[in-house]
């Protein structure tokens, strides 16, 4: 796991990343930005009263000299980003209630990152998902080709690493949303160094059966055929086909990932939200993420179980996201 974060944080060394956290007043936010502004990896950002966040950080004994607080009722942009929200939401919003809407502490968090005064943006230890994704899906949106942002884990076990995809946000994607959850994973993949290796998964391999589930994983894979000819693709497996070589040769031996699957696409959110846990608690994997994917620029969410530290690896997977 070390090494992981080890080559996160080369990446983004030096770059002055700026990571923007909503919750500036629980605990946790407060210890993780503390340690990530001494460490000098990310600039972070607390929106927040600043009286009440240092007298907050004072009780908890951090120190936030390397950390940067924003007052939504002092910000000297504010006008600036009233208009662009405004105009971003293409009138879905008038200014008073653009104003009223940049009091919520995300909303506003994700228009600095959308403006370009910070990087990324973290949120969830207080908030919900949906509280966390629903202001990055109105403002900043998804990349082109892209019509849903989707949630990957990065699966890791001593020297192995896996993404396993979508387990955390689409619950029964079609097949556009299969091939768009593909391709984004594989390009995270490349982020945590992973050559992807992407496996459409189901409960058949290469046609043993045929139903409308199988046949969606296939509608899928054509799909990114057709778009990314670059990546190494193939199904649909059953897992053991995509992860056994022995098991691969006999059940798809005509196929170039030859059992030696990295990125793993999982049918629906059922299947992947159980495939993770499993792997997390049978095979001691730890997982990392979910790390949201498929966005113009990052923003992830935690779990409202999270500690410090699921704070600060997030922080610094969030900065890794924003490196051109």
């Amino acid at each position: 796991m070390s090494d992981l974060f080890d080559t996160l944080k080369g990446k983004i060394g030096g770059k002055g990343k700026r990571i923007v956290f909503p919750e500036a007043e629980d605990e946790r936010i407060l210890t993780a930005a503390g340690r990530l502004g001494s460490e000098g990896y990310v600039r972070p950002v607390l929106v927040g009263n600043e009286d009440e966040v240092k007298q907050k950080a004072e009780t908890n004994g951090v120190d936030l000299s390397s950390v940067d607080i924003v007052d939504p009722e002092t910000y000297g942009n504010m006008d600036d980003m009233v208009r662009r929200f405004v105009e971003r939401r293409k009138g879905k919003a008038s200014e008073e209630e653009a104003r009223d809407i940049l009091k919520d502490g995300n909303y506003f968090g994700t228009m600095l990152v959308y403006m370009n005064e910070a990087d990324g943006l973290v949120s969830g230890a207080v908030h919900s998902t949906g509280d966390t994704v629903r202001p990055a899906l109105q403002i900043i949106k998804t990349k082109e080709g892209i019509n849903k942002t989707s949630g990957v884990f990065v699966m890791v076990r001593e020297e192995e690493k896996y993404i396993f995809a979508d387990c955390a946000i689409n619950i029964s994607p079609d097949s556009q949303d299969l091939a768009e959850i593909a391709m984004a994973s594989a390009d995270t993949a490349a982020l945590f160094d992973i050559d992807p290796r992407v496996a459409m998964l189901s409960f058949s391999t290469k046609g043993s059966a045929v139903s409308p589930e199988t046949e969606k994983v296939g509608e899928a894979l054509e799909i990114v055929k057709q778009q990314r000819s670059d990546l190494m693709i193939d199904g649909e497996f059953q897992f053991d086909a995509a992860f056994v070589p022995s098991v691969a040769e006999k059940k798809a031996p005509d196929s170039p990932l030859e059992g030696k699957a990295n990125t793993f696409i999982f049918p629906s959110l059922e299947a992947g939200n159980i495939g993770y846990k499993i792997a997390q608690r049978l095979g001691d994997f730890d997982a990392v993420g979910p790390v949201l994917q498929g966005l113009n620029q990052p923003v992830n969410d935690l779990s409202r179980g999270c500690n410090a530290d699921d704070v600060y690896k997030l922080a610094i997977i969030t900065a890794a996201q924003s490196v051109e």
